[in-house]
């Protein structure tokens, strides 16, 4: 089932980015389009897109998960890169690997080929709360 939890968001359209959500499961998809790609000599996809598909999968799992958030907001992120993104659609998924009643641990992968093979990872934290910290 296509759902549009990401489709607010300006960045997100501008990336085309198909969100598919199965029960509690949140797969995200980028289609490749050659505004995408950072190297042309290779080519390869910049790590920008990359970065963003795997941080708004984060956004889009935890929106899902705890719908009555307005946008999770991120406290932190990491991307570790770990193969070239070739010319071709991206597939992410994120997992909540634990949450508490203000923040919660989400992790990301991003594959093309294979689910085993990812291009990228992303480990993140996010603000559950809608408190501005003041």
């Amino acid at each position: 089932m296509t759902a549009p939890l990401l489709d607010h968001l300006p960045y997100a359209r501008f990336l085309n980015l198909r969100t598919e959500v199965y029960g509690d499961e949140v797969t995200v998809v980028m289609p490749f389009s050659d505004h995408l790609i950072g190297n042309p000599l290779i080519p390869a996809l910049h790590g920008g897109s990359t970065a963003a598909l795997l941080e708004l999968t984060a956004v889009a799992k935890v929106s899902h998960a705890f719908p009555r958030l307005r946008l999770p907001r991120p406290i932190n992120v990491s991307v570790a890169y770990l193969r070239v993104g070739k010319a071709a659609d991206v597939y992410a998924r994120a997992h909540i690997r634990k949450a508490g009643k203000k923040v919660a641990y989400v992790t990301a992968e991003a594959w093309q080929e294979s689910l085993d093979k990812p291009i990228a990872t992303l480990t993140a934290h996010f603000q559950l709360d809608d408190s501005t910290g003041d």
